[in-house]
């Protein structure tokens, strides 16, 4: 059936179908997005078009984790995509964030437990000064390679693109690059990855 809605995707027939794959986020997108290229003015269409825009619905559990590529500390561009194969956990967060600095000792512990078991962290940080960013995550030691900011504080298009409007904000990312979970932080973080990695 799943064969047949993507062959369909252009067909408003699809529709009819479309709510019994709910569960399968990225079946749901491309049969939309094909009903979208068709049919842009249709109200259903645009209106289930809208709602998987949305960052809400792109970072639900169970969707495929939208791309990720930003400057790193060095410059260098470093994209989430790269980590596929991995257990990845996005962490927003930022130098002046409280709440952050404070969650950062336990990241540093849980990276320290499981990378050697194919665990990595994808930080994206909120700050406006790059100094400040650097700063924090020596002061931290956030000794991961992955720290990503184009330095626009609230305004970060990582932040647009995952609905972020409060840190710490994360997104637990499975091998095959779905969101399995989202703003774990501490202990719920540390059970999580014990259910992955056993102990």
């Amino acid at each position: 059936m799943r064969n047949l809605m993507i062959e369909n995707k252009h067909n408003l027939a699809a529709l009819m179908f479309l709510d019994n794959f709910t569960q399968d986020k990225a079946l749901v997108a491309e049969v939309i997005n094909g009903l979208n290229e068709t049919y842009p003015n249709h109200p259903i269409v645009s209106g289930r078009y809208k709602s998987i825009s949305s960052p809400q619905y792109r970072t639900s559990e169970g969707s495929p984790a939208p791309e990720l590529a930003f400057p790193g500390v060095d410059g260098k561009i470093r994209k989430l995509s790269d980590l596929r194969g991995k257990v990845v956990l996005i962490d927003f967060w930022a130098s002046w964030c409280g709440s952050c600095r404070r969650e950062n000792p336990h990241v540093v512990r849980e990276y320290a437990k499981y990378h050697s078991k194919g665990f990595e962290i994808f930080s994206v940080s909120l700050d406006k000064t790059k100094q400040n960013w650097t700063d924090a995550i020596a002061k931290d030691n956030l000794s991961w390679p992955n720290h990503v900011s184009d330095l626009k504080g609230w305004g970060s298009e990582a932040a647009k693109i995952y609905g972020v409007n409060s840190i710490p904000a994360t997104f637990l990312i499975d091998q095959e690059g779905n969101i399995i979970a989202k703003n774990l932080r501490g202990e719920a973080l540390s059970n999580a990855l014990k259910q992955i990695f056993g102990e």
